[in-house]
């Protein structure tokens, strides 16, 4: 390519200084000689100087990012729940008898009681002289009736020499009857006055936890007034799990659950006892009830979330490093077949040494972001690198 411009530039030359027989002459032929030279690099930078510029690559410059396709692994699954836990039976005490002021409270909140152990006493002065008047009316009314009886056998003793009349005799019985219904009459009343009086005693009515104590020493209470106290049967207790309607059908009685209280890292164990019948119109949620053991950190009010066993089934295994969670939901980053990522909302399933189960959101098939989720936004470019498990 470059051979007829030197040819022609190495003629030109010497046709030049065979010409020339002057300085003048001279100099011309240099000045076309170094226009020759210009030309020639021109060309050669024109049609051979340099190689064809390579086609831009479109990957070039992306970040390469790890990414797995989980497939499905047969887990443990379980559905998730929100609650509280309460008493598993709240029981409320109130004043039984005609009630009165409160002379003593002989239990705090958080003591544990026995069955038919006092837990407040009343005032009992005035109950407590009608029984003595009363005991001394029955003791007089038996005496009434011991002297009816003797005076009825003096005169069945007399009937056959003729002293006494059997009209006597019909009279001094229905005397000693009476007596004896009056000894009756008046065991009876003086019963009613102890069990009245034995009713001022504020009584457990089963064993279990003091939750509750809304009375002191001096406050009136009657048989009408709110509750003085709550009891959890036995100290055990309960959380109560909204699940949502969907979830609902595959829940049954004897189901293990384990509870975890919000800001504890202690997980209690639990099984459900009871699943309600009715679901909430407005929130599309049933309420299950889920048995606990009685431990003193589990306080009536609290807010929990459990998870509640319901078999095995398939499901996506991500590690844990690949989901994420905002204030609105679980999320993994999967990357489409041109290299874009999507943010993908998914429901977590049960969490264990092996990975995070994802019950709802993934199919499996998707390349899914490893572990760089937390430095990449949707709609980014990146080039995925297919994760390899070690063997």
């Amino acid at each position: 390519m470059h051979q007829p411009v030197d040819s022609s530039f190495r003629s030109s030359v010497s046709r030049s200084w065979a010409s020339a027989g002057s300085d003048g002459g001279r100099r011309r032929v240099l000045i076309v000689a170094a226009i020759l030279v210009a030309a020639a690099v021109a060309a050669w930078l024109v049609f051979g100087g340099g190689a064809e510029t390579p086609a831009e690559n479109p990957e070039a410059g992306r970040p390469s990012i790890t990414v797995i396709v989980p497939g499905t692994t047969q887990v443990a699954d379980s559905v998730r729940a929100v609650g509280s836990i309460a008493a598993r039976r709240d029981m409320p005490v109130g004043v039984q008898g005609e009630g009165g002021a409160v002379t003593a409270v002989l239990v705090d909140a958080g003591d544990y009681a026995q069955k038919g152990q006092v837990l407040a006493r009343i005032d009992r002065s005035v109950l407590e002289q009608q029984v003595s008047q009363l005991q001394a009316s029955v003791i007089r009314a038996r005496a009434d009736a011991a002297l009816a009886q003797s005076e009825l056998d003096r005169a069945q003793s007399l009937v056959a020499r003729g002293f006494i009349s059997k009209a006597d005799i019909e009279r001094r019985t229905a005397t000693r009857d009476g007596a004896n219904a009056a000894v009756n009459v008046a065991a009876a009343q003086l019963r009613e006055a102890q069990a009245r009086l034995g009713r001022l005693d504020i009584r457990a009515p089963e064993a279990g936890l003091i939750l509750e104590r809304n009375v002191e020493p001096g406050q009136v209470v009657s048989s009408g007034s709110p509750a003085v106290f709550r009891m959890a049967q036995n100290g055990a207790m309960e959380m109560r799990a909204l699940v949502a309607e969907q979830d609902l059908a595959g829940i049954e009685v004897g189901q293990s659950a384990t509870v975890q209280l919000i800001g504890s890292a202690t997980e209690y164990a639990g099984r459900v006892w009871m699943v309600e019948p009715v679901i909430n119109p407005q929130t599309r949620q049933g309420l299950v009830r889920i048995a606990l053991s009685g431990d003193r950190s589990l306080r009536p009010g609290g807010f929990a979330s459990g998870r509640i066993e319901v078999g095995t089934a398939d499901r996506p295994l991500l590690p844990e490093s690949a989901v994420m969670g905002d204030a609105e939901s679980s999320y993994v980053y999967v990357v489409a077949e041109d290299g874009t990522v999507e943010r993908r909302d998914v429901k977590v399933g049960t969490v264990s040494s092996a990975g995070v189960a994802i019950s709802g959101g993934l199919s499996g098939k998707e390349q899914v972001v490893m572990s760089a989720g937390a430095f990449l936004n949707p709609g980014e470019k990146v080039s995925p690198v297919l994760h390899k498990p070690q063997k």
